[in-house]
């Protein structure tokens, strides 16, 4: 099965062509045109900016997936869209997109949830995942855990009672004065030297007896922390010692949480996915947490390109939607009258 597949959901525009067979997935392309560097300079995406530079290059992209998969829109058997949930002005430009062309093209069209694509985001290149899976998905705009029995049987267990993790990361960074997208920016200054400093901050909800999460209270205690010590703020070390302290409470809580959840649920696999699940801290500790205190679970995390937003990750979770009948093909023919961009769609 040929599927091209699109995500326009916040502020990449992305295209990708892949082939599913059983339970196989090759990505035939994967093009992103990123707006980083447009939002940078506001610390966050702007809805209609971003709506703006989606309009302007999604068919450019469109027609580089096609012609990086030496395609051409007969040769495929689905259309994929992230259908939300994301921010409305962003998801309208990709939903009515794959509207049109499902109708020019007449090929059928199915709406894909962006959280169900970074899940399935660790299907690529993994023929078989054992179920029950447990999911971490972190990012900008969530952080929640999520049991899985089967395919498509989702469970919310856990998740953030105020700002997501990635959201948190962003907010700190901001306060530092360190740039947007703070993810990144907080990861490599924690790596850094921090000289003598040693600075505690708390680990919101780590003992609390559910599996929910609050990093509020933890971006809170750095804006605190850094208007006690302004004078400080200049010193690169000083910032490399919050940033580390502020990476690694947030690990430590999100750590915690898959664990305990994790040991009640007894999953077959765990996997993480989202945008924050490129940290590689988070990555290797969670990879150790297991190994050492579940050995017989499975860990798996997606390969850093599909961490972020991308459309591989709708097109593999279209695949298996159709793949194991959650979705007949057939029934899809007609969807270009129906789907609609939702930006509080619900995963269950």
């Amino acid at each position: 099965m040929l599927i091209l597949a699109l995500e326009t959901s916040c502020d990449e525009t992305a295209a990708s062509v892949i082939r599913g067979e059983n339970s196989k997935i090759e990505v035939l392309s994967d093009i992103i045109s990123s707006q980083v560097k447009l939002h940078a300079k506001w610390g966050g995406v702007v809805p209609n900016l971003a709506a703006r530079e989606h309009l302007k290059n999604i068919l450019p992209v469109i027609k580089e997936s096609l012609n990086k998969a030496k395609i051409s829109p007969k040769d495929l058997d689905l259309l994929a869209i992230t259908q939300g949930p994301g921010l409305i002005p962003a998801l309208l430009i990709g939903t009515n997109t794959a509207k049109t062309l499902s109708y020019t093209w007449e090929k059928p069209l199915l709406g894909i949830h962006h959280i169900e694509g970074h899940i399935y985001a660790n299907f690529i290149g993994e023929e078989k995942i054992d179920f029950p899976v447990l999911s971490l998905v972190i990012s900008g705009g969530h952080t929640q855990l999520i049991y899985m029995s089967d395919h498509f049987n989702y469970e919310i267990i856990g998740q953030t009672q105020d700002d997501a993790v990635g959201e948190a990361f962003d907010k700190v960074a901001r306060i530092l004065d360190l740039g947007y997208p703070g993810g990144p920016i907080i990861s490599k200054r924690a790596a850094q030297e921090i000289g003598d400093y040693k600075i505690t901050l708390p680990r919101p909800m780590i003992a609390s007896k559910d599996f929910n999460f609050s990093f509020s209270g933890l971006k809170t205690a750095v804006l605190y922390l850094i208007k006690k010590n302004e004078d400080k703020k200049k010193d690169p070390e000083f910032v490399q010692a919050v940033c580390r302290e502020f990476q690694q409470s947030a690990i430590d809580v999100l750590i915690k949480k898959t664990l305990a959840a994790a040991k009640k649920l007894n999953p077959k696999t765990i996997l993480i996915s989202g945008g924050v699940s490129a940290n590689k801290e988070l990555r290797q500790q969670l990879k150790e947490a297991i190994t050492t205190e579940l050995p017989n679970t499975k860990y798996l995390c997606p390969e850093l390109k599909y961490t972020g937003d991308n459309a591989a990750m709708i097109g593999v979770a279209a695949y298996f939607r159709c793949q194991y009948n959650k979705n007949n093909i057939s029934d899809l023919d007609q969807n270009w009258k129906s789907i609609q961009a939702d930006a509080n769609l619900k995963l269950c």
